[in-house]
């Protein structure tokens, strides 16, 4: 916690207590769509999301029946950047591949 120091009436410093705001985080999410292969889906959250092989299989099996997967939680910054690079890279090797974020609720 940050504190600031002010005078009080009598002139004695006096430490006021600030509190200091978590940030809003951010899930960022794939899309199921008819063409991306289960594979290039598991290498994208090797790649982008550092997932074990049990993990990147357990989202990409979520992500295909479900149609939406949860790939991880970021700030807003990192969640953003996450979706620009999964979605560039999809896009270049030629993957409909595509990625969103949201707030968390």
């Amino acid at each position: 916690m940050a504190e600031d120091q002010s005078q009080g009436d009598s002139g004695v410093a006096v430490k006021e207590k600030q509190k200091v705001k978590r940030p809003t985080m951010y899930q960022v999410m794939l899309h199921n769509d008819d063409y991306t292969t289960m594979e290039f889906v598991i290498f994208v959250l090797k790649k982008f999301f550092k997932k074990d092989d049990a993990a990147a299989q357990q989202i990409m099996l979520k992500v295909h029946h479900e149609g939406l997967g949860v790939c991880g939680v970021y700030t807003k910054e990192i969640a953003e950047m996450k979706v620009q690079s999964v979605n560039s890279y999809s896009k270049k090797k030629g993957h409909p591949l595509k990625s969103s974020c949201e707030p968390c609720e």
